[in-house]
């Protein structure tokens, strides 16, 4: 009964199945007529056959364009109604599918910027973020309703999402008023009913993961509720993302508390198949360490055999890194963790304009000095090249970064 629902009135695929019906018809009577052996109406009919197996071949080519063409608005609404570039479309997305594995560590406007420019290359990424934030929006919903903090991993699911841009721009969108709204961002109020409603927060992240259509998966780094210490070089100690970094003292060390927390098995298993890892760029001591600190994530990522690559901050920044130059952002990361956390670092090379630099000094901050020579001494790799984007805002280029990444990984590739 299913496939005489096919000729029901009103589906509008009858007509192209009438019509290629009709092409294929006159296509085996040409075939079959020049199996015969009429020798001269042959050559009277030549032509004639010659004419209806072209027009035969025409008419199955439109009756089977219009039919998917059908298929393909019914499904697919939303896609452009060209089919070509509908095709086009899913042969990129399966060239994306067989791309590398990439986990990407870090938290912060950063990691969602990097993250922008890989799902360019592929669709096979893990974010791991960051759950130490304690300050704006996301603080607000850790502090009241006793919750992980949602922000950073609002950001990175917005930066993969392959959604429509208002359904973008609603995530992003935060209240400008109301007593118990204002400052609050619709994202991080979605995250925070969803993992009310299921009761689990990772599973929030993954509704919202599929709300979004993201490309790969945003991982938090530990399900557990962590706190960030920080200790500064006077010897005193205080607890808090947003408080070390308000202190805007010389930072010695940072540890989290508990220490002995355990990192989600998610970020375990896309360590365990990862063919590139990548830290920063972002907060040293906020946003990338906090992630490392994880004892059994540490161990996961030194036992990997993916290349391991450290994007280098561009600016200083005010209350954390002050006057550290790119070998000393190294140094930190290293003195926290082990000398085999990085292989390869990038770094940025083009010049930062004048009045950039003004505004930024300001606030306490400046370009990062490139003392590019003691990292090439203590025996690790350096990739140079402009990856900056010059606008309000000193940023990493997604698209420039991650073409130097790339191509980088594509040479390691080709020589061993």
């Amino acid at each position: 009964m299913k496939f005489f629902k096919w000729f029901y009135p009103g589906l509008g695929i009858k007509r192209w199945i009438f019509l290629c019906s009709v092409g294929l018809f006159m296509i085996i009577l040409v075939a079959l007529s020049a199996v015969k052996s009429f020798s001269r109406v042959n050559v009277l009919l030549a032509s004639f056959a010659t004419a209806l197996l072209i027009f035969g071949i025409f008419l199955v080519i439109t009756a089977i364009k219009n039919i998917l063409r059908m298929f393909v608005r019914t499904l697919a609404p939303q896609k452009e109604e060209d089919l070509l570039d509908l095709i086009y479309q899913r042969r990129q997305e399966r060239f994306l599918e067989k791309g590398p594995h990439v986990v990407a560590i870090g938290g912060g406007t950063g990691l969602s910027m990097l993250l922008h420019g890989l799902k360019e290359y592929t669709n096979n990424i893990s974010a791991i973020v960051t759950v130490t934030d304690t300050g704006g929006s996301s603080g607000r919903l850790r502090d009241e309703l006793d919750i992980l903090p949602p922000g950073d991993i609002r950001n990175c699911l917005v930066a993969l999402a392959d959604a429509e841009p208002l359904m973008c721009d609603l995530f992003q969108y935060r209240f400008e008023n109301g007593s118990g709204l204002k400052g609050h961002n619709f994202g991080n109020l979605f995250i925070t009913a969803l993992s009310k409603v299921t009761g689990d927060f990772e599973r929030a992240i993954k509704e919202s993961s599929k709300v979004l259509a993201i490309r790969g998966s945003v991982i938090p780094s530990t399900l557990e509720d962590i706190t960030l210490v920080g200790e500064f070089r006077d010897g005193s100690r205080i607890e808090g993302e947003t408080n070390i970094t308000e202190r805007d003292k010389p930072i010695k060390c940072v540890t989290l508390e508990p220490r002995n927390c355990r990192a989600t098995k998610e970020a375990l298993d896309a360590l365990e198949n990862a063919d590139l890892i990548i830290y920063g760029p972002g907060s040293l001591y906020t946003s990338i360490l906090p992630n490392l600190l994880i004892s059994d994530l540490l161990k996961k990522v030194l036992e990997s055999n993916a290349r391991k690559f450290y994007i280098a901050n561009v600016m200083t920044q005010a209350g954390e890194t002050n006057d550290l130059s790119v070998s000393e952002h190294l140094r930190v990361l290293i003195e926290h963790t082990d000398p085999r956390l990085v292989d390869t670092v990038f770094i940025n090379t083009a010049e930062v304009p004048p009045e950039l630099i003004e505004k930024y000094r300001a606030e306490e901050s400046e370009p990062v000095a490139l003392d590019i020579d003691r990292i090439r001494e203590k025996g690790y790799e350096v990739v140079e090249g402009d990856m900056a984007l010059f606008g309000e805002q000193v940023r990493h280029d997604p698209k420039k970064l991650c073409n130097l990444i790339f191509n980088t990984l594509l040479n390691k590739k080709s020589a061993s």
